[in-house]
């Protein structure tokens, strides 16, 4: 899956992403990071070492977490990362 999102339960900036996701109809996988070490680890790799979540992956490219994802939305950028 190109466009992923690292989670955990209970996390309002990650319901808040999923949200921005769904209604711009972004196909997404969800990965939650509470349920294996092994997937906080692979998340701290990807992110360049970013610990909190959200961390999103659009098209494979690192948009950071969910303030960085709407700011992106906001500017039109998003639609540029999902046209690669």
């Amino acid at each position: 899956m190109k466009n992923v999102i690292y989670t955990k339960p209970y996390c309002p900036y990650c319901v808040k992403a999923e949200g921005i996701l769904k209604r711009n109809n972004i196909p997404y996988e969800v990965v939650d990071i509470s349920i294996d070490p092994i997937l906080v680890d692979e998340m701290l790799k990807r992110s360049g070492g970013r610990k909190t979540v959200p961390q999103i992956f659009i098209n494979q490219v690192h948009i950071g977490g969910c303030d960085d994802l709407e700011a992106l939305y906001l500017s039109g950028g998003l639609d540029k990362i999902l046209k690669k």
